[in-house]
């Protein structure tokens, strides 16, 4: 299976991505960039784990263009352990570029992401794997109740973020943007994660169809090794990214329905508005009413405004509608099941 078929933009090299004809119980899947010193007890906790309980796994790093030596040590720990695979990025594309082809590249029946800086323990894997298989759960997002972040800079405008996202998409996680989550494989295969849309994955999990979205408190560790790669500015960001989902996901298939619909309103309000300005004209002239020209009274050429941006905002619509209806994937609908003769 070459990568370019999985995401023909990103130039990556590959470790042994043969076919696996045998089932595999779980997939552990690793973004990273930068974490060369904490991959090694990432890797033994996680085998660890999975040893521990009898799983079959495989463990994928997929390396976000790391300028130290980690694709070096995922390359020395793929020579001990078969279990691992790995994805480098020629250059730093994002977490959700590397979750993108991560989850295309994954084999195991449930999907568990977690970070590689340790600050998200796989001793969490066991029960978040029952919740899936056993529970009936498409994803279950990690929780992490009890942080050991500046509460400044990341736990309050962490909850604000949060609070807003409960708010728009009515998911009701504490942490939507937890990196510790689980998926059934089905999930992962049908939703596309582009931009930084990773923190809205559960939005993006509920549009396609898979709606039973659980939550789970998990552990919080403190970094060992290096610092966050995410600043403040995640936040500003998070929120543009939440609306453009937003109106995607209620818009999207039906442009006009937004534009058309503001740009009509906007449209009458402004023609109107002109009838008042040219009537209350038209009755001083017939009373003999000294009243300013039509071309020099403000409300007249705000009217004319409003009527343009209404023009233009149905056109947009129009074009919007008309590009829509020439996509390939207009008609993109996923079949939970069917029933043939």
């Amino acid at each position: 299976m070459h990568i370019s078929n999985i995401f023909s933009n990103f130039a990556v090299e590959l470790i042994n991505f043969e076919n696996i004809i045998s089932i595999m119980d779980i997939s552990v899947l690793v973004p990273l960039y930068n974490e060369a010193e904490s991959l090694p007890a990432l890797h033994e906790w996680i085998v660890s784990v999975m040893q521990a309980h009898r799983f079959s796994y495989e463990v994928l790093f997929v390396n976000d263009g790391s300028t130290d030596n980690s694709w070096q040590v995922i390359k020395d720990l793929r020579a001990k352990d078969e279990h691992v695979r790995g994805i480098c990025f020629r250059r730093n594309y994002g977490k959700s570029a590397a979750l993108h082809c991560g989850f295309q590249a994954v084999q195991g029946d449930v999907v568990i992401t977690m970070d590689a800086d340790l600050q998200d323990s796989p001793d969490e894997i066991p029960a978040l794997y029952k919740m899936i298989v056993e529970e009936g759960y498409d994803l279950v997002s990690g929780w992490k109740q009890k942080r050991y972040d500046n509460k400044l800079t990341k736990n309050i405008p962490s909850k604000l973020f949060n609070a807003t996202a409960r708010s728009v998409t009515g998911i009701q996680l504490h942490d939507m943007n937890c990196g510790l989550k689980a998926y059934r494989q089905e999930v992962v295969k049908n939703i596309e994660v582009f931009s930084e849309m990773h923190r809205y994955i559960p939005y993006l999990a509920k549009n396609a169809g898979f709606g039973k979205i659980g939550e789970k408190v998990v552990q919080h560790r403190k970094r060992e090794f290096g610092e966050s790669k995410f600043g403040m500015s995640r936040f500003v960001n998070g929120y543009l990214d939440l609306m453009t989902l937003w109106f995607l996901n209620k818009f999207g298939k039906q442009p006009m329905h937004f534009f058309g619909l503001v740009g009509s309103v906007m449209f009458l309000l402004g023609l109107m508005a002109i009838v008042v300005v040219g009537g209350m004209k038209l009755y001083a002239l017939a009373h003999g009413i000294a009243a300013m020209l039509v071309g020099v009274n403000p409300y007249f050429h705000l009217s004319i405004l409003m009527m343009i941006l209404g023009c233009m905002l149905f056109l947009a619509g129009f074009l919007g509608e008309l590009i829509i209806r020439n996509s390939h994937e207009r008609n993109n609908y996923l079949i939970r099941e069917e029933i043939v003769s």
